[in-house]
């Protein structure tokens, strides 16, 4: 039989017993003398086959009892599978977590750096942080920080974990996350599902990952946005001690009311707030956390200035631009086009392009800017670095690319 290439890893999903729920993963590779086994919730019995397609990890239902391991494969029945469509797409929020149980389990046998090796950038030096390189995750695909090491291991610079809310809630009614491939855009109505600040910090105090923390804040569902400021307060001073860097999340589209935090005395009242918190914690624990905002790409022009005048008079450190849109226009005819929820992925990259470009002229030239929305390619990078941004975040690109993405930006920016 001919030789496999270690990049093909089997997962596979059993009952542990009758009386039981939870299922068994038995995640196998074929590389001699690793495997390892792990439990998780996973609410199906099913068999994925995961393969490399030269993007990232595909993923496709097969019948465990007839479809052959790793080890029984020829190259050519190799060959034949991977021509093959996949047989069921998953929903995407189960694909998510199935994506993340295969990468953990790549590494914890070490096989992370072997299918994905990292570049290194020139990297960076920013308040007080010193960034590998300028690639980052964005927040939303690691939202309890429980995948920070595996993540990490893929060669960002930086990772940014969450939206964390004070208290753990269980975000919106599923579906509540929808692919549209034929856009290369995903809609997302989450709600801030989180298990809660104190899950966060047991596992960031647990990390491994050398590389630059961001932690993303974010209200309960519960607090009213006339009391946002205790909630963000909370958040914030829960994991100051554990953040190399804090954003604050008032621009999701998700909770009902959040995105009127952008606005006037709101606005003020809530970075005055978090900015007093902030010179508090630097003084009790001698370590200076600087405090991100991240906003919406939705703004029109006198709302924009507003906003960038209210963050450098409050004295905020840095700016994320931008999170998800509510805008339909370029997607309203696809399949799941209409669904409620922030929108992103290519079709952001034209608009929150152009709104970094504007925050960037509106703010001092030494308020870093970290740029996000639709970055699929290296030279989607170079545009947003070359619009103003300092660093570039990951997050609907790596979803639809995977890995290779990372490497590709890390060598066009630094």
């Amino acid at each position: 039989m001919t030789s496999r290439r270690p990049y093909l890893v089997r997962a596979m999903f059993e009952w542990i017993s009758d009386n039981d729920l939870t299922p068994h993963i038995i995640v196998a590779a074929n590389y001699p003398g690793r495997s390892i086994n792990l439990t998780v919730p996973v609410g199906a019995v099913v068999g994925i086959y995961a393969r490399e397609n030269g993007q990232g990890m595909v993923f496709e239902e097969v019948d465990p009892d007839t479809d052959p391991t790793p080890d029984d494969q020829t190259d050519g029945e190799a060959s034949d599978r991977a021509k093959k469509p996949s047989l069921r797409i998953l929903e995407p929020e189960k694909a998510h977590a199935v994506s993340m149980v295969l990468l953990e389990a790549l590494h914890a046998m070490h096989l992370d750096r072997l299918l994905f090796p990292v570049k290194h950038g020139k990297g960076l030096d920013l308040l007080g942080m010193r960034f590998d390189n300028k690639v980052g995750l964005a927040a939303g695909l690691d939202k309890n920080a429980d995948h920070l090491d595996a993540l990490g291991g893929l060669g960002f610079g930086f990772v940014e974990v969450g939206t964390v809310t004070p208290r753990p809630q269980p975000g919106n009614a599923k579906p509540r996350m929808f692919r549209l491939p034929e856009a290369q855009a995903i809609i997302n109505r989450m709600g801030f599902n989180n298990e809660g600040v104190e899950h966060l910090i047991e596992r960031v105090s647990q990390r491994q990952y050398s590389g630059v923390l961001g932690v993303n804040i974010g209200k309960n569902l519960s607090t009213s946005v006339e009391e946002a400021l205790s909630d963000y307060s909370s958040a914030l001073k829960s994991v100051y001690p554990h953040a190399d860097y804090i954003t604050v999340n008032i621009s999701s589209p998700n909770t009902p009311g959040l995105r009127d935090l952008q606005h006037g005395d709101r606005l003020k009242s809530l970075l005055s707030g978090l900015k007093y918190e902030q010179m508090k914690m630097a003084m009790n624990t001698q370590r200076f956390v600087p405090l991100f905002v991240k906003v919406a790409p939705d703004l029109d022009q006198e709302q924009l200035t507003e906003l960038a005048t209210i963050l450098v008079d409050e004295g905020v450190d840095g700016l994320v631009a931008t999170n998800t849109t509510s805008s339909r226009d370029a997607v309203e005819s696809l399949p799941h086009g209409s669904e409620a929820g922030g929108l992103s992925g290519r079709p952001l990259f034209a608009a929150s392009t152009e709104v970094l470009r504007q925050y960037r002229e509106l703010l001092p030239v030494d308020m870093p800017i970290i740029a996000a929305g639709g970055i699929f390619s290296a030279s989607d990078a170079a545009a947003k670095i070359a619009a103003g941004a300092n660093l570039v975040q990951l997050y609907s690109g790596f979803v639809y690319r995977g890995p290779a993405l990372i490497n590709e930006c890390v060598e066009a920016i630094g």
